[in-house]
């Protein structure tokens, strides 16, 4: 299993950025994120068939997962970006789990991480 994450990068409050993470198979997926000092959380998941997404309450609203099937990439659109969104976002694939899922044990593979820093 490889990841491959890209398109972090620096952006001031209230703007927006997208990060994507190509893989060489196509699985449950989630992006994580790890900011200093913090426990690494589960931002947002999505089902092998991108049909079924969730999302931590406190992205809601404001970040959407999405994927492409065709060429096995997933996608965060991360808009009203905030201070605290700052942190090192990480994809990773579930690969035994046939449904979407939250929690962070099933999440078995992980590609390395990119930066997202929110300037205020």
């Amino acid at each position: 299993v490889q990841l491959q994450a890209s398109g972090g990068g620096l952006v001031q409050a209230g703007e927006s950025l997208r990060i994507s993470c190509t893989a060489n198979g196509r699985w449950v997926m989630g992006w994580f994120r790890q900011a200093p000092g913090k426990e690494r959380e589960l931002v947002a998941a999505i089902s092998s068939g991108g049909g079924d997404t969730s999302y931590a309450d406190s992205v809601k609203g404001r970040f959407t997962i999405s994927r492409d099937t065709t060429h096995n990439t997933i996608y965060l659109q991360m808009n009203s970006l905030k201070p605290e969104d700052t942190a090192v976002y990480s994809c990773a694939a579930a690969t035994r789990r046939a449904t979407i899922t939250t929690a962070r044990t099933a999440y078995q593979y992980w590609g390395r991480g990119t930066q997202v820093t929110v300037s205020s």
